[in-house]
């Protein structure tokens, strides 16, 4: 996460490249995504859920646009600095000198000289990992730096909030419901009783509770995510993902399908906006994707690939479940829909894992965005020459990044609005903004270096400065309609 330069990786091919960023992006905001589907109306959910997926698709361009001019500038910054050592560094020569400083002079000629003149090195290769926060430092100023965290740490709070909260609900689900096959249309009230006395709330606060007690600790060390455990997360996530569809299918087949969507809801748009900004979000993790794939010569292509598969894919999951459950008695996991409806799955073992299947992948997951919060944190207080205190680095930066998301999932476990909110604020300024203020200073700061004329073979398709101009007033726009729908909602209430 933002920070500095570090190595790429180990390298694979563009197909494993596509699959990785498929994985990154199709995570828990999926799960939401049919509630929100039902709420706004089938017609209106895919025209605005293809409008966004084109949208994110475009500022995926422009983040990987600025990667490979950030890679170049590096390289200029780096030459010039080895130019200035050796000329430091001889300042009497012998004769064979005399041909070592004729080459270093070639070095001093810019790098659109060095491409011109045969040279096979491509400066705007994207070799080194830049992560968002090191290309914000180069290209912002002070207070666009302390904007790109602040935004970024807020978006990781809201989904520690929301992992938080899914997996207790989840839990919860499975201990209290009932998963007998008429359970179906049974629609529960937090204050039903789920064991005795206690009831369905009480019983979501102690798995809460069981949940932070055993993974909260993983933020005050540090976690990695291994190889093995991502192969395994990203299995279950296919073969669950995949299930739901066609079991979906089969009772729609059958002609059993119970939902009857509105066409057209717009007082649904708010947040189903906030759950497809957050489905389709990955602009912050793209330099550990993108860099290690090992040829990248049709990474644009890739990724437009990539983009219309998910939508395919969220379009089809989506609709299904509309069509195959009543609007009124999905859940906002989806997967939960399963667990008590035997007209659609009457295996209980399948039933369970499709109950489960959020714990499993979600709580492997939150560690690591803890430990990245953590460290964004730490990095947006740094001062050049200054370290921590123990107690600072050990104790309170680990605090201020549980304690709240821990607070807003013990509160409220609706997780339709905790999506919906993280996506159209947070999310907005993570995937649609800094991703347009990259592009856009990226290629102000290159281009005194390599001049107009100079081509960087990953730059966006939308390359004029409109799109650019484009993106920025959608985001806001969006911002201000989304904010005055909730204002206008309390009014109501």
């Amino acid at each position: 996460m933002p920070g500095g330069i570090t190595e790429s990786g180990e390298p694979y091919s563009p197909f494993v490249g596509l699959v990785y960023m498929f994985n990154l992006i199709v995570g828990t905001g999926a799960l939401t995504m049919p509630k929100a589907f039902a709420s706004a109306g089938w017609v209106v959910s895919i025209s605005l859920i293809s409008f966004l997926g084109f949208m994110s698709y475009m500022t995926t361009t422009f983040v990987i646009e600025a990667m490979a001019s950030t890679n170049a500038q590096l390289r200029w910054k780096r030459r010039e600095q080895e130019e200035v050592h050796d000329s430091d560094s001889t300042s009497e020569y012998s004769d064979d000198d005399v041909v070592v400083r004729g080459r270093s002079e070639l070095e001093t000629k810019p790098i659109l000289s060095v491409q011109r003149s045969g040279g096979h090195v491509d400066h705007f290769d994207i070799v080194e990992r830049v992560e968002m926060g090191q290309m914000a430092s180069m290209f912002f100023n002070k207070v666009g730096v302390n904007m790109f965290y602040i935004c970024i740490i807020v978006y990781l709070y809201g989904d520690m909030a929301i992992y938080a909260a899914a997996v207790p609900i989840s839990l919860m689900e499975m201990a209290c419901g009932n998963h007998s096959c008429s359970a179906g249309s049974v629609k529960y009230n937090d204050t039903d009783p789920c064991w005795g006395s206690v009831t369905r709330k009480d019983a979501y606060r102690v798995f809460l509770s069981v949940f932070i007690l055993f993974l909260a600790p993983f933020t005050f060390f540090n976690a990695q995510k291994t190889k093995y455990l991502q192969i395994l997360t990203s299995l279950m996530r296919w073969i669950a993902f995949t299930m739901m569809i066609i079991l979906a299918l089969i009772r729609i087949g059958k002609d059993s399908g119970k939902g009857r969507p509105a066409v057209a809801s717009f007082s649904g748009v708010p947040n189903l906006f906030g759950v497809c900004v957050y489905s389709f979000m990955c602009q912050h993790s793209l330099p550990s994707v993108v860099t290690p794939i090992s040829d990248k010569k049709r990474v644009g292509t890739l990724v437009l690939v990539d983009y219309t598969l998910i939508l395919v894919f969220y379009v089809l999951l989506s609709f299904t479940a509309i069509f195959c459950f009543d609007s009124t008695l999905l859940h906002d996991m989806y997967t939960l829909n399963f667990t008590d409806n035997c007209d659609v799955l009457n295996i209980p073992i399948l039933r369970y894992f499709l109950g489960l299947f959020p714990v499993f992948t979600i709580s492997t997951n939150f560690p690591i965005i803890a430990v990245t919060l953590r460290n964004n944190w730490k990095t947006l207080f740094f001062r050049d020459g200054g370290t921590y205190p123990w107690v600072v680095d050990r104790i309170v930066f680990p605090l201020i990044t549980l304690v709240p998301p821990i607070i807003v999932a013990f509160f409220t476990n609706n997780l339709e609005s905790l999506v919906g909110i993280t996506g159209a604020y947070a999310g907005t300024g993570i995937q649609y903004i800094v991703p347009a203020c990259l592009v856009y200073y990226s290629r102000r700061h290159l281009e005194p270096t390599v001049g107009r004329d100079a081509i960087n073979k990953h730059r966006s398709p939308f390359r004029h400065t409109f799109w650019v101009g484009f993106v920025l007033v959608w985001a806001v726009s969006c911002l201000m309609f989304v904010t005055a729908n909730i204002i206008l909602t309390d009014t109501k209430k």
